[in-house]
């Protein structure tokens, strides 16, 4: 008998950045694994690259981003979380890739970071942080996000 073990690896893009990170692996030709595309600005979400594209709280945000809100960010990923799940369900691994210091990637990450402990996936976020020069709030924002995905 032979048998192809083959582990399914997920790289999920939450928001502007990590959609960005996405596309740029997928112009790269990364192979070996599935691309996943979730944001709450449905015009940026149509351009992505990805197979798959989650609209992270249609109801929330009306397609409209999240505004550098990250509760908004959180609300819209709680609100789409059976889509969020119905995605990771058979996984091995998922890296999450995001933005701290805006909304979607922000708030949204943990969120789906949290789903993937839940079902026992191993987990890997890379995430950026602001420029200095991007403020001090976004800054702030950014150190709660990445606290929030320690946290899962």
């Amino acid at each position: 008998m032979n048998y192809e073990l083959k582990p399914r690896i997920l790289v999920f893009g939450v928001g502007g950045a990590g959609g960005n990170a996405v596309d740029n692996m997928i112009e790269a030709n990364l192979q070996g694994v599935e691309f996943i595309a979730a944001n709450t600005d449905a015009q940026a979400l149509s351009r992505s690259k990805a197979d798959t594209r989650i609209q992270l709280g249609p109801v929330t945000t009306s397609g409209l981003g999240a505004g550098a809100r990250p509760e908004i960010g959180e609300k819209a990923a709680e609100e789409s979380i059976d889509e969020i799940k119905q995605h990771l369900e058979g996984a091995h691994m998922v890296f999450i890739a995001a933005g701290m210091g805006g909304g979607t990637g922000t708030g949204a990450a943990p969120v789906i970071a949290r789903a993937a402990r839940e079902m026992e996936i191993l987990t890997v976020a890379v995430v950026t942080k602001p420029f200095g020069f991007e403020g001090n709030r976004r800054m702030h924002v950014a150190e709660s996000g990445l606290d929030l995905i320690r946290s899962h």
